[in-house]
């Protein structure tokens, strides 16, 4: 009886060490993205100052497809990725100096800010919305 108890409470430590693991792995991730990089700013505040500048600027339209394209993502991670998408899409509409986001900035800022391990999930929803890759291949990481 005693030989159980003890693997029981060497398993539950186990376990315990893996989930404590698990969660400081994402808290360092979030803690480097907040961490200053040459120009004394972060990529979370790039990300913040991107989707404040352009705010102004999204339509409904676009809103629900960037609602819809992010939706393959696990929904307990689907904020931090709307965010970090919504900041490259906000970064890539100040950079070409346009007014609104339009459907073509949308797909190259979710182009650019989708890991290359993620690209085919992207490729396979712009495929189920009849939306045309040609033009944006060139943005695509080669495999």
């Amino acid at each position: 009886m005693s030989i159980v108890v003890d693997m029981l409470i060497i398993l539950w430590g186990f376990l315990l060490l893996g989930l404590m693991g698990v969660g400081g792995f994402f808290m360092f991730r979030k803690f480097l993205k907040k961490w200053p990089k040459e120009d004394g700013t972060s990529a979370m505040d790039w990300e913040e100052y991107y989707i404040e500048e352009t705010k102004h600027m999204w339509h409904n339209q676009e809103k629900e497809l960037l609602e819809d394209l992010v939706s393959p993502v696990p929904e307990l991670f689907r904020d931090v990725a709307k965010q970090k998408i919504a900041g490259k899409i906000g970064e890539v509409a100040l950079r070409k100096k346009r007014d609104v986001v339009t459907q073509d900035i949308l797909i190259e800022g979710y182009i650019l800010a989708t890991p290359k391990r993620d690209q085919k999930f992207l490729r396979k929803k712009l495929n189920q919305r009849k939306i045309d890759m040609t033009p944006y291949e060139h943005l695509f990481e080669p495999e």
